[in-house]
Protein backbone atom coordinates (compact mmCIF):
# COMPACT_ATOMS: atom_id res chain seq x y z
CA UNK A 1 0.00 0.00 0.00
CA UNK A 2 2.85 2.53 0.92
CA UNK A 3 3.97 1.86 -2.38
CA UNK A 4 0.85 2.83 -4.36
CA UNK A 5 0.93 6.24 -2.03
CA UNK A 6 4.36 6.87 -3.04
CA UNK A 7 3.54 6.52 -6.77
CA UNK A 8 0.15 8.36 -6.32
CA UNK A 9 2.47 11.37 -4.45
CA UNK A 10 4.52 11.81 -6.98
CA UNK A 11 1.60 11.96 -10.10
CA UNK A 12 0.07 14.48 -7.98
CA UNK A 13 3.33 16.11 -7.49
CA UNK A 14 4.32 16.20 -11.65
CA UNK A 15 1.02 17.25 -12.14
CA UNK A 16 1.40 20.68 -10.39
CA UNK A 17 5.28 20.76 -11.46
CA UNK A 18 6.51 22.93 -14.42
CA UNK A 19 6.78 19.19 -16.49
CA UNK A 20 5.98 19.34 -19.87
CA UNK A 21 3.20 16.90 -21.40
CA UNK A 22 4.75 14.50 -22.98
CA UNK A 23 6.96 14.01 -19.48
CA UNK A 24 3.85 13.59 -16.98
CA UNK A 25 2.49 10.72 -19.44
CA UNK A 26 5.58 8.82 -19.71
CA UNK A 27 5.87 8.85 -16.00
CA UNK A 28 2.04 7.85 -15.93
CA UNK A 29 3.20 4.93 -18.36
CA UNK A 30 6.67 4.17 -15.80
CA UNK A 31 4.38 4.02 -12.90
CA UNK A 32 2.03 1.57 -13.97
CA UNK A 33 4.43 -0.85 -14.94
CA UNK A 34 6.23 -0.87 -12.00
CA UNK A 35 3.19 -1.17 -9.87
CA UNK A 36 1.16 -3.95 -11.70
CA UNK A 37 4.26 -5.89 -13.34
CA UNK A 38 3.75 -5.15 -16.62
CA UNK A 39 6.31 -5.55 -19.65
CA UNK A 40 5.75 -2.42 -21.57
CA UNK A 41 3.11 0.71 -21.15
CA UNK A 42 1.87 3.23 -23.18
CA UNK A 43 -0.46 6.51 -22.37
CA UNK A 44 -2.79 6.74 -25.86
CA UNK A 45 -4.50 10.56 -26.29
CA UNK A 46 -5.97 11.57 -29.33
CA UNK A 47 -4.30 13.62 -32.01
CA UNK A 48 -5.08 17.51 -32.84
CA UNK A 49 -7.91 16.41 -35.08
CA UNK A 50 -9.52 14.09 -32.93
CA UNK A 51 -9.64 11.38 -35.53
CA UNK A 52 -6.87 9.06 -34.39
CA UNK A 53 -5.24 7.57 -30.61
CA UNK A 54 -1.22 8.59 -30.64
CA UNK A 55 1.16 6.75 -28.12
CA UNK A 56 2.09 10.20 -26.02
CA UNK A 57 3.82 8.22 -23.04
CA UNK A 58 5.45 4.86 -22.66
CA UNK A 59 7.60 2.68 -20.54
CA UNK A 60 9.47 0.17 -22.15
CA UNK A 61 8.02 0.50 -25.17
CA UNK A 62 10.51 0.71 -28.17
CA UNK A 63 10.87 4.55 -30.39
CA UNK A 64 10.57 2.25 -33.37
CA UNK A 65 7.47 0.69 -32.38
CA UNK A 66 6.01 3.95 -31.82
CA UNK A 67 7.03 5.17 -35.01
CA UNK A 68 5.23 2.44 -36.27
CA UNK A 69 1.94 2.75 -34.29
CA UNK A 70 1.71 7.05 -34.52
CA UNK A 71 2.98 6.88 -38.30
CA UNK A 72 2.44 3.60 -40.52
CA UNK A 73 -0.37 1.86 -38.41
CA UNK A 74 -2.67 4.67 -36.90
CA UNK A 75 -5.23 3.41 -34.70
CA UNK A 76 -8.29 5.88 -36.05
CA UNK A 77 -10.86 6.49 -33.43
CA UNK A 78 -13.91 5.27 -35.96
CA UNK A 79 -12.06 1.95 -35.89
CA UNK A 80 -11.88 -1.47 -33.83
CA UNK A 81 -8.56 -1.38 -32.13
CA UNK A 82 -8.77 -1.60 -28.52
CA UNK A 83 -7.95 1.30 -27.22
CA UNK A 84 -10.26 2.93 -29.79
CA UNK A 85 -13.14 0.88 -28.06
CA UNK A 86 -12.20 1.53 -24.65
CA UNK A 87 -12.03 5.26 -25.80
CA UNK A 88 -15.55 5.90 -27.39
CA UNK A 89 -16.88 2.57 -24.41
CA UNK A 90 -15.24 4.00 -21.07
CA UNK A 91 -14.73 0.30 -20.33
CA UNK A 92 -11.96 -1.46 -20.23
CA UNK A 93 -10.80 -4.22 -23.04
CA UNK A 94 -8.38 -6.86 -22.63
CA UNK A 95 -6.70 -9.12 -25.00
CA UNK A 96 -5.60 -12.51 -23.87
CA UNK A 97 -3.66 -13.36 -26.97
CA UNK A 98 -3.82 -10.64 -30.09
CA UNK A 99 -3.06 -13.42 -32.15
CA UNK A 100 -6.50 -14.48 -31.80
CA UNK A 101 -8.24 -11.65 -32.27
CA UNK A 102 -8.64 -10.86 -35.92
CA UNK A 103 -9.63 -7.21 -35.62
CA UNK A 104 -5.70 -6.55 -33.68
CA UNK A 105 -4.19 -8.28 -37.35
CA UNK A 106 -2.94 -4.43 -38.28
CA UNK A 107 -1.11 -3.83 -35.48
CA UNK A 108 0.48 -7.30 -35.18
CA UNK A 109 3.78 -7.12 -37.37
CA UNK A 110 4.34 -4.29 -34.76
CA UNK A 111 3.44 -6.41 -31.47
CA UNK A 112 5.64 -9.11 -32.77
CA UNK A 113 8.85 -7.46 -32.94
CA UNK A 114 8.22 -5.57 -29.45
CA UNK A 115 7.44 -9.33 -28.60
CA UNK A 116 4.17 -9.07 -26.12
CA UNK A 117 0.95 -11.37 -26.75
CA UNK A 118 -1.35 -9.68 -24.45
CA UNK A 119 -2.62 -6.37 -23.26
CA UNK A 120 -5.61 -3.93 -21.58
CA UNK A 121 -6.86 -0.80 -22.41
CA UNK A 122 -8.85 1.34 -19.80
CA UNK A 123 -9.84 4.52 -20.29
CA UNK A 124 -8.63 7.53 -18.75
CA UNK A 125 -11.29 9.49 -17.72
CA UNK A 126 -12.12 12.81 -15.22
CA UNK A 127 -15.07 15.06 -15.51
CA UNK A 128 -17.15 12.62 -17.17
CA UNK A 129 -14.68 13.29 -20.25
CA UNK A 130 -12.24 10.39 -21.40
CA UNK A 131 -8.66 12.20 -22.17
CA UNK A 132 -7.62 8.92 -23.46
CA UNK A 133 -6.32 5.01 -22.74
CA UNK A 134 -3.68 3.70 -20.37
CA UNK A 135 -2.24 0.38 -21.91
CA UNK A 136 -0.57 -2.12 -20.25
CA UNK A 137 1.27 -4.91 -22.31
CA UNK A 138 2.53 -8.42 -21.13
CA UNK A 139 4.70 -11.02 -23.16
CA UNK A 140 3.19 -14.13 -22.39
CA UNK A 141 -0.66 -15.18 -23.02
CA UNK A 142 -2.35 -13.14 -20.28
CA UNK A 143 -5.75 -13.87 -18.43
CA UNK A 144 -6.97 -10.32 -17.36
CA UNK A 145 -8.27 -11.05 -13.45
CA UNK A 146 -10.93 -8.75 -12.16
CA UNK A 147 -8.57 -7.71 -9.39
CA UNK A 148 -6.04 -6.57 -12.08
CA UNK A 149 -8.29 -5.00 -14.46
CA UNK A 150 -9.76 -2.97 -11.16
CA UNK A 151 -6.33 -1.87 -9.94
CA UNK A 152 -5.63 -1.01 -13.36
CA UNK A 153 -8.70 1.35 -13.66
CA UNK A 154 -7.77 2.54 -10.16
CA UNK A 155 -4.71 3.84 -11.70
CA UNK A 156 -6.19 4.99 -14.40
CA UNK A 157 -8.70 7.41 -12.52
CA UNK A 158 -5.58 8.53 -10.87
CA UNK A 159 -3.66 9.30 -13.75
CA UNK A 160 -6.49 11.44 -15.60
CA UNK A 161 -6.95 13.44 -12.36
CA UNK A 162 -3.17 14.47 -12.57
CA UNK A 163 -3.44 14.79 -16.08
CA UNK A 164 -6.41 17.25 -15.44
CA UNK A 165 -4.70 19.38 -12.88
CA UNK A 166 -1.73 19.31 -15.26
CA UNK A 167 -4.02 20.70 -18.10
CA UNK A 168 -5.73 23.00 -16.40
CA UNK A 169 -2.15 24.52 -14.72
CA UNK A 170 -0.89 24.60 -18.23
CA UNK A 171 -3.79 27.12 -18.99
CA UNK A 172 -3.60 29.02 -15.68
CA UNK A 173 0.13 29.53 -17.08
CA UNK A 174 -0.94 30.20 -20.37
CA UNK A 175 -3.61 32.87 -19.35
CA UNK A 176 -0.98 33.84 -17.02
CA UNK A 177 1.72 34.23 -19.72
CA UNK A 178 -1.03 35.91 -21.81
CA UNK A 179 -2.14 38.41 -18.59
CA UNK A 180 1.79 39.13 -18.69
CA UNK A 181 1.74 40.07 -22.42
CA UNK A 182 -1.42 42.37 -22.16
CA UNK A 183 0.10 43.94 -19.55
CA UNK A 184 3.32 44.71 -21.23
CA UNK A 185 1.37 46.25 -24.20
CA UNK A 186 -0.51 48.52 -22.11
CA UNK A 187 2.35 49.82 -20.30
CA UNK A 188 4.36 50.36 -23.73
CA UNK A 189 0.79 51.50 -24.74
CA UNK A 190 1.07 54.08 -22.71
CA UNK A 191 4.47 54.92 -23.37
CA UNK A 192 3.69 55.31 -26.85
CA UNK A 193 0.81 57.60 -26.16
CA UNK A 194 2.88 59.83 -23.78
CA UNK A 195 5.87 60.11 -25.76
CA UNK A 196 4.03 61.62 -28.66
CA UNK A 197 1.67 63.83 -26.28
CA UNK A 198 4.61 65.10 -25.25
CA UNK A 199 5.57 66.04 -28.28
CA UNK A 200 2.23 67.93 -28.76
CA UNK A 201 2.29 69.92 -25.83
CA UNK A 202 5.71 71.13 -26.72
CA UNK A 203 4.77 72.18 -29.65
CA UNK A 204 7.48 69.98 -31.01
CA UNK A 205 6.41 69.92 -34.72
CA UNK A 206 7.10 67.27 -37.36
CA UNK A 207 10.53 66.55 -36.29
CA UNK A 208 9.17 66.14 -32.64
CA UNK A 209 7.10 63.92 -34.18
CA UNK A 210 9.86 61.69 -36.19
CA UNK A 211 12.43 61.61 -33.55
CA UNK A 212 9.93 60.16 -30.80
CA UNK A 213 8.62 57.44 -33.24
CA UNK A 214 11.94 56.64 -34.15
CA UNK A 215 12.97 56.41 -30.52
CA UNK A 216 9.64 54.11 -30.37
CA UNK A 217 10.31 51.58 -33.04
CA UNK A 218 13.96 51.89 -33.09
CA UNK A 219 14.40 52.30 -37.07
CA UNK A 220 15.00 55.52 -38.83
CA UNK A 221 12.11 57.73 -40.23
CA UNK A 222 10.97 59.95 -42.73
CA UNK A 223 8.02 62.11 -43.32
CA UNK A 224 6.66 63.69 -46.68
CA UNK A 225 4.07 65.70 -47.89
CA UNK A 226 1.99 64.27 -51.00
CA UNK A 227 4.49 65.92 -52.98
CA UNK A 228 7.91 63.66 -51.75
CA UNK A 229 8.94 67.39 -49.87
CA UNK A 230 10.79 66.21 -46.85
CA UNK A 231 8.87 67.31 -43.94
CA UNK A 232 11.22 65.74 -40.76
CA UNK A 233 13.97 63.28 -40.51
CA UNK A 234 15.40 61.23 -38.12
CA UNK A 235 18.22 58.63 -36.78
CA UNK A 236 20.52 57.39 -39.73
CA UNK A 237 18.99 58.68 -42.88
CA UNK A 238 21.56 56.59 -45.43
CA UNK A 239 18.56 54.03 -44.41
CA UNK A 240 15.64 55.80 -45.58
CA UNK A 241 14.83 56.11 -49.36
CA UNK A 242 15.73 58.88 -51.58
CA UNK A 243 13.26 61.11 -53.56
CA UNK A 244 13.46 59.01 -56.74
CA UNK A 245 12.91 55.98 -54.55
CA UNK A 246 10.11 57.74 -52.44
CA UNK A 247 8.39 58.38 -56.21
CA UNK A 248 8.33 55.26 -58.19
CA UNK A 249 7.92 53.20 -54.79
CA UNK A 250 5.27 54.95 -52.66
CA UNK A 251 2.56 52.86 -52.27
CA UNK A 252 -1.59 53.17 -52.94
CA UNK A 253 -3.60 54.80 -50.23
CA UNK A 254 -6.27 52.39 -48.69
CA UNK A 255 -7.55 55.44 -46.68
CA UNK A 256 -5.55 53.54 -43.55
CA UNK A 257 -2.55 54.42 -41.70
CA UNK A 258 -1.59 51.15 -40.60
CA UNK A 259 1.99 50.49 -42.34
CA UNK A 260 1.82 49.48 -45.84
CA UNK A 261 4.84 47.65 -47.85
CA UNK A 262 6.45 49.67 -50.30
CA UNK A 263 6.18 48.74 -54.61
CA UNK A 264 10.39 47.50 -53.76
CA UNK A 265 9.70 45.63 -50.65
CA UNK A 266 12.49 47.53 -49.01
CA UNK A 267 10.13 50.49 -46.45
CA UNK A 268 7.06 50.38 -45.12
CA UNK A 269 4.87 53.53 -45.16
CA UNK A 270 1.93 54.65 -42.86
CA UNK A 271 -0.28 57.64 -44.75
CA UNK A 272 -1.62 59.98 -42.38
CA UNK A 273 -4.80 61.68 -44.20
CA UNK A 274 -6.94 64.44 -43.54
CA UNK A 275 -10.89 64.22 -44.00
CA UNK A 276 -10.08 61.47 -46.53
CA UNK A 277 -7.19 63.77 -48.04
CA UNK A 278 -3.35 62.26 -48.14
CA UNK A 279 -1.80 64.89 -46.34
CA UNK A 280 2.10 62.85 -45.72
CA UNK A 281 3.66 59.90 -45.93
CA UNK A 282 5.95 58.16 -43.05
CA UNK A 283 8.53 56.04 -44.58
CA UNK A 284 10.97 53.57 -42.08
CA UNK A 285 13.05 50.56 -43.43
CA UNK A 286 10.86 47.40 -43.60
CA UNK A 287 12.85 44.70 -40.71
CA UNK A 288 13.94 41.04 -41.04
CA UNK A 289 9.96 40.30 -39.67
CA UNK A 290 6.95 42.18 -40.00
CA UNK A 291 6.49 44.81 -37.35
CA UNK A 292 4.77 43.64 -34.33
CA UNK A 293 1.61 44.74 -33.19
CA UNK A 294 3.22 47.98 -30.89
CA UNK A 295 5.25 48.97 -33.52
CA UNK A 296 2.15 48.99 -35.45
CA UNK A 297 0.57 51.61 -32.62
CA UNK A 298 3.02 53.38 -32.55
CA UNK A 299 3.31 54.15 -36.34
CA UNK A 300 -0.42 54.67 -36.59
CA UNK A 301 -0.92 56.74 -33.16
CA UNK A 302 2.39 58.89 -34.65
CA UNK A 303 0.41 59.03 -37.73
CA UNK A 304 -2.51 60.47 -36.04
CA UNK A 305 -0.38 63.00 -34.42
CA UNK A 306 1.05 64.22 -38.12
CA UNK A 307 -2.81 64.93 -38.90
CA UNK A 308 -3.27 66.89 -36.30
CA UNK A 309 0.51 68.28 -36.89
CA UNK A 310 -0.09 69.22 -39.92
CA UNK A 311 -3.80 70.55 -39.51
CA UNK A 312 -3.06 72.82 -37.01
CA UNK A 313 0.10 74.28 -39.52
CA UNK A 314 -2.87 74.43 -42.17
CA UNK A 315 -5.45 76.31 -40.16
CA UNK A 316 -2.77 78.58 -39.57
CA UNK A 317 -1.89 79.06 -42.42
CA UNK A 318 -5.06 79.91 -43.89
CA UNK A 319 -6.22 82.16 -41.28
CA UNK A 320 -2.92 84.05 -42.12
CA UNK A 321 -3.61 83.87 -45.87
CA UNK A 322 -7.01 84.70 -45.67
CA UNK A 323 -5.85 87.89 -43.92
CA UNK A 324 -3.75 88.69 -46.32
CA UNK A 325 -5.71 88.06 -49.41
CA UNK A 326 -8.12 90.68 -47.90
CA UNK A 327 -5.52 93.43 -47.59
CA UNK A 328 -4.10 92.79 -50.63
CA UNK A 329 -8.22 93.40 -52.12
CA UNK A 330 -7.81 96.33 -50.14
CA UNK A 331 -4.49 97.71 -51.39
CA UNK A 332 -5.07 96.98 -54.85
CA UNK A 333 -8.92 98.67 -54.73
CA UNK A 334 -7.78 101.37 -53.94
CA UNK A 335 -7.43 104.36 -56.97
CA UNK A 336 -5.46 106.98 -54.57
CA UNK A 337 -2.96 106.56 -52.28
CA UNK A 338 -3.03 104.18 -49.39
CA UNK A 339 -5.64 104.96 -46.30
CA UNK A 340 -3.83 105.10 -42.94
CA UNK A 341 -5.97 102.44 -41.68
CA UNK A 342 -4.52 99.97 -44.52
CA UNK A 343 -1.25 100.98 -43.31
CA UNK A 344 -1.34 99.95 -40.11
CA UNK A 345 -3.16 96.71 -40.78
CA UNK A 346 -0.77 96.29 -43.21
CA UNK A 347 2.36 97.00 -40.05
CA UNK A 348 0.34 94.77 -37.85
CA UNK A 349 0.75 91.51 -40.85
CA UNK A 350 4.39 92.21 -40.73
CA UNK A 351 4.39 94.53 -44.32
CA UNK A 352 5.70 97.81 -44.65
CA UNK A 353 3.54 99.14 -47.65
CA UNK A 354 4.62 102.94 -46.91
CA UNK A 355 7.40 102.06 -48.62
CA UNK A 356 6.95 101.80 -52.47
CA UNK A 357 6.69 98.53 -53.81
CA UNK A 358 6.84 96.05 -57.23
CA UNK A 359 3.65 94.12 -58.41
CA UNK A 360 4.42 90.89 -59.62
CA UNK A 361 1.38 88.35 -61.02
CA UNK A 362 2.25 84.52 -61.39
CA UNK A 363 -0.11 82.64 -63.32
CA UNK A 364 0.33 78.97 -62.12
CA UNK A 365 -0.65 75.37 -64.29
CA UNK A 366 -1.03 72.62 -61.77
CA UNK A 367 -0.29 69.07 -62.62
CA UNK A 368 -2.92 66.34 -62.60
CA UNK A 369 -3.96 65.43 -58.93
CA UNK A 370 -2.06 67.63 -57.45
CA UNK A 371 -3.16 68.60 -53.51
CA UNK A 372 -5.15 72.00 -54.07
CA UNK A 373 -4.33 72.91 -50.66
CA UNK A 374 -0.83 71.80 -50.28
CA UNK A 375 0.16 73.12 -53.12
CA UNK A 376 -0.96 76.96 -52.20
CA UNK A 377 0.75 76.32 -48.96
CA UNK A 378 3.69 75.78 -50.50
CA UNK A 379 3.29 78.19 -53.10
CA UNK A 380 3.27 80.98 -50.48
CA UNK A 381 5.77 79.15 -48.16
CA UNK A 382 8.46 79.43 -51.10
CA UNK A 383 7.72 83.26 -51.93
CA UNK A 384 8.14 83.90 -47.85
CA UNK A 385 11.89 81.83 -48.31
CA UNK A 386 13.10 84.47 -50.31
CA UNK A 387 12.29 86.67 -47.69
CA UNK A 388 14.35 85.25 -45.32
CA UNK A 389 15.64 87.03 -42.48
CA UNK A 390 14.48 90.14 -43.37
CA UNK A 391 11.98 92.58 -41.24
CA UNK A 392 9.31 93.35 -43.75
CA UNK A 393 7.66 90.63 -45.78
CA UNK A 394 6.41 90.41 -49.17
CA UNK A 395 2.84 90.87 -49.31
CA UNK A 396 1.21 87.42 -51.33
CA UNK A 397 -2.18 86.20 -51.71
CA UNK A 398 -4.59 84.47 -54.45
CA UNK A 399 -6.40 87.01 -56.82
CA UNK A 400 -8.93 84.12 -58.71
CA UNK A 401 -6.48 82.40 -59.86
CA UNK A 402 -3.69 84.03 -59.89
CA UNK A 403 -0.84 84.88 -57.06
CA UNK A 404 -0.64 88.77 -56.53
CA UNK A 405 2.69 89.66 -54.63
CA UNK A 406 3.96 93.23 -53.45
CA UNK A 407 7.48 93.30 -53.32
CA UNK A 408 9.36 96.29 -51.33
CA UNK A 409 11.12 98.03 -54.06
CA UNK A 410 14.59 97.98 -51.01
CA UNK A 411 14.40 94.08 -50.46
CA UNK A 412 16.89 92.29 -52.87
CA UNK A 413 16.47 88.77 -54.22
CA UNK A 414 18.74 85.87 -54.14
CA UNK A 415 20.98 86.66 -57.41
CA UNK A 416 18.69 89.82 -58.02
CA UNK A 417 19.26 93.16 -57.52
CA UNK A 418 17.80 96.09 -55.20
CA UNK A 419 14.75 97.44 -57.04
CA UNK A 420 14.76 95.14 -60.53
CA UNK A 421 11.30 94.30 -60.60
CA UNK A 422 12.55 91.39 -63.40
CA UNK A 423 14.72 90.20 -61.03
CA UNK A 424 11.75 89.67 -58.32
CA UNK A 425 9.81 87.96 -60.82
CA UNK A 426 12.84 85.93 -61.88
CA UNK A 427 13.27 84.41 -58.61
CA UNK A 428 9.36 84.34 -58.24
CA UNK A 429 9.50 82.11 -61.32
CA UNK A 430 12.17 79.95 -60.26
CA UNK A 431 10.89 79.24 -56.76
CA UNK A 432 7.77 78.09 -57.44
CA UNK A 433 8.73 76.02 -60.73
CA UNK A 434 10.81 74.09 -57.74
CA UNK A 435 7.95 73.37 -56.00
CA UNK A 436 6.75 70.13 -57.69
CA UNK A 437 7.22 68.26 -60.75
CA UNK A 438 4.94 69.04 -63.60
CA UNK A 439 4.19 72.65 -62.59
CA UNK A 440 4.48 75.30 -64.85
CA UNK A 441 5.02 79.43 -64.02
CA UNK A 442 4.38 82.06 -65.95
CA UNK A 443 5.41 85.40 -64.24
CA UNK A 444 5.60 89.09 -64.96
CA UNK A 445 6.05 92.28 -62.70
CA UNK A 446 6.16 96.30 -63.00
CA UNK A 447 7.48 98.80 -61.01
CA UNK A 448 4.69 101.02 -60.81
CA UNK A 449 6.26 104.45 -60.87
CA UNK A 450 3.69 106.80 -60.65
CA UNK A 451 0.71 104.62 -61.01
CA UNK A 452 -1.53 103.41 -57.98
CA UNK A 453 -1.06 99.69 -57.14
CA UNK A 454 -4.61 99.21 -59.38
CA UNK A 455 -3.52 100.26 -61.97
CA UNK A 456 0.04 98.94 -61.79
CA UNK A 457 -1.69 95.32 -61.09
CA UNK A 458 -3.63 95.62 -64.69
CA UNK A 459 -0.80 96.49 -66.85
CA UNK A 460 0.97 93.17 -65.38
CA UNK A 461 -2.28 91.06 -65.20
CA UNK A 462 -3.13 92.18 -68.71
CA UNK A 463 0.98 91.35 -69.98
CA UNK A 464 0.80 88.17 -68.66
CA UNK A 465 -2.74 87.06 -70.30
CA UNK A 466 -1.62 88.25 -73.61
CA UNK A 467 2.03 85.82 -72.84
CA UNK A 468 -0.62 83.02 -71.91
CA UNK A 469 -2.50 83.51 -74.83
CA UNK A 470 0.28 83.56 -76.98
CA UNK A 471 1.28 80.02 -75.69
CA UNK A 472 4.64 81.95 -74.18
CA UNK A 473 4.02 80.48 -70.88
CA UNK A 474 6.81 78.70 -67.92
CA UNK A 475 9.05 81.75 -68.22
CA UNK A 476 9.45 85.74 -67.26
CA UNK A 477 7.58 87.99 -69.09
CA UNK A 478 8.05 91.64 -68.72
CA UNK A 479 6.33 94.82 -70.94
CA UNK A 480 9.36 94.74 -73.18
CA UNK A 481 8.94 91.74 -74.41
CA UNK A 482 5.52 91.68 -75.72
CA UNK A 483 6.51 95.08 -78.28
CA UNK A 484 3.91 96.99 -78.97
CA UNK A 485 1.42 95.52 -76.66
CA UNK A 486 3.76 96.22 -73.93
CA UNK A 487 3.29 99.82 -74.41
CA UNK A 488 -0.49 99.96 -75.13
CA UNK A 489 -0.95 98.22 -71.64
CA UNK A 490 0.68 101.47 -70.15
CA UNK A 491 -1.90 103.59 -71.53
CA UNK A 492 -3.90 105.53 -68.72
CA UNK A 493 -6.97 105.41 -70.52
CA UNK A 494 -8.29 101.54 -71.71
CA UNK A 495 -11.24 103.49 -72.89
CA UNK A 496 -9.13 104.53 -75.94
CA UNK A 497 -8.12 100.72 -76.72
CA UNK A 498 -11.32 99.38 -76.27
CA UNK A 499 -12.65 102.33 -79.02
CA UNK A 500 -9.69 101.48 -81.66
CA UNK A 501 -10.62 97.44 -80.84
CA UNK A 502 -14.32 98.15 -81.53
CA UNK A 503 -14.24 100.08 -84.50
CA UNK A 504 -11.89 96.80 -86.26
CA UNK A 505 -13.83 93.75 -84.91
CA UNK A 506 -17.50 95.73 -84.66
CA UNK A 507 -18.55 94.14 -87.70
CA UNK A 508 -17.20 90.89 -86.81
CA UNK A 509 -18.61 90.67 -83.47
CA UNK A 510 -21.90 91.87 -84.39
CA UNK A 511 -21.99 88.78 -87.15
CA UNK A 512 -21.22 86.21 -84.31
CA UNK A 513 -23.42 87.30 -81.70
CA UNK A 514 -26.67 87.49 -84.50
CA UNK A 515 -25.47 83.83 -85.82
CA UNK A 516 -23.46 82.16 -83.41
CA UNK A 517 -20.21 82.13 -85.95
CA UNK A 518 -16.64 82.56 -84.38
CA UNK A 519 -15.40 85.03 -87.10
CA UNK A 520 -13.06 87.24 -84.86
CA UNK A 521 -11.26 83.36 -83.18
CA UNK A 522 -11.08 82.73 -86.84
CA UNK A 523 -8.94 85.63 -87.60
CA UNK A 524 -7.26 85.64 -84.57
CA UNK A 525 -6.28 81.97 -84.94
CA UNK A 526 -5.42 82.75 -88.83
CA UNK A 527 -2.65 85.55 -87.99
CA UNK A 528 -1.31 83.88 -85.22
CA UNK A 529 -0.59 80.82 -87.41
CA UNK A 530 1.37 83.63 -89.79
CA UNK A 531 -1.54 83.44 -92.35
CA UNK A 532 -1.19 79.51 -92.93
CA UNK A 533 -4.46 78.25 -93.87
CA UNK A 534 -3.88 74.84 -93.17
CA UNK A 535 -2.47 75.50 -89.86
CA UNK A 536 -4.88 77.19 -88.47
CA UNK A 537 -7.89 74.84 -89.97
CA UNK A 538 -6.45 72.42 -88.02
CA UNK A 539 -5.97 74.40 -84.56
CA UNK A 540 -9.39 75.16 -85.30
CA UNK A 541 -10.21 71.68 -85.93
CA UNK A 542 -12.11 72.72 -89.34
CA UNK A 543 -11.70 71.76 -92.69
CA UNK A 544 -9.31 74.34 -95.12
CA UNK A 545 -12.39 75.23 -97.02
CA UNK A 546 -14.46 76.07 -94.16
CA UNK A 547 -11.66 78.04 -92.79
CA UNK A 548 -11.20 80.16 -96.52
CA UNK A 549 -15.00 80.72 -96.04
CA UNK A 550 -15.17 82.37 -92.82
CA UNK A 551 -12.25 84.63 -94.16
CA UNK A 552 -14.08 86.06 -97.05
CA UNK A 553 -17.22 86.47 -94.65
CA UNK A 554 -15.15 88.80 -92.70
CA UNK A 555 -13.87 90.61 -95.85
CA UNK A 556 -16.96 91.07 -96.71
CA UNK A 557 -18.41 92.39 -93.32
CA UNK A 558 -15.47 94.67 -92.88
CA UNK A 559 -14.86 95.41 -96.75
CA UNK A 560 -11.33 94.65 -96.77
CA UNK A 561 -8.92 92.37 -98.18
CA UNK A 562 -6.72 89.80 -96.55
CA UNK A 563 -4.27 90.28 -98.98
CA UNK A 564 -3.70 93.67 -98.14
CA UNK A 565 -0.59 93.65 -95.73
CA UNK A 566 -1.78 97.22 -94.65
CA UNK A 567 -5.38 95.27 -93.49
CA UNK A 568 -3.40 92.19 -91.89
CA UNK A 569 -1.29 94.76 -89.22
CA UNK A 570 -4.88 96.58 -88.87
CA UNK A 571 -6.53 93.35 -87.78
CA UNK A 572 -3.29 92.25 -85.82
CA UNK A 573 -3.29 95.41 -83.69
CA UNK A 574 -6.85 95.40 -82.94
CA UNK A 575 -6.67 91.52 -82.02
CA UNK A 576 -4.08 93.03 -79.75
CA UNK A 577 -4.99 96.27 -78.85
CA UNK A 578 -8.64 93.81 -77.59
CA UNK A 579 -6.74 91.79 -75.24
CA UNK A 580 -4.74 94.69 -73.75
CA UNK A 581 -8.22 96.57 -72.98
CA UNK A 582 -10.00 93.39 -72.18
CA UNK A 583 -7.11 91.63 -70.09
CA UNK A 584 -7.43 88.48 -72.10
Amino acid sequence: MSTWLGAMRELSAAATSAAGLAELLGQVATTARALLGFDFCGVLIPDDESTRLVVAGWSGLSEDYVNRVNGDRPIRLDGGAPSARAFHSAQSVTIRDITADPEFTPWGGAAQEQGYRALISVPLIAGGRTLGTLNGYYMPVHTFTPTEIERMTLLANHAAIALTSADRLEQLRTLNDELRAQRDALARSEEIHNSLLAVTLRSGGLEGVADALSNLIGRPVLIEDPLHEILAVAGNSDSLPDSAVRTENAPGHDGSSRPMRSADGSFLVSSPELDGELVARIWFPDGAHEPDPMTVRAVEHASMVVSLELLRERTAAEVEQRLRGELLSEVLGETGGLPEAVLRRAQLLGHDLSQPHDVIVARIDRPAGAPDKLLRQRIFGSIADLAAGQRFRPLAANIRDDVVVLWPRAMPVPGGDEGSAAAVAAAIHGALARMAGGIEVTVSGVTPGQQTYAEAYRVVKGALSIAVAARRTNTVVTLEDLGVAGLLLQLDDPALLTAFAARTLGPLRDYDRAHGTELVSTIRTYLAYNQDRRGAASALHIHPNTLTQRLQRAEALCQVTLADPAVVLQFATALTVDAVATGR
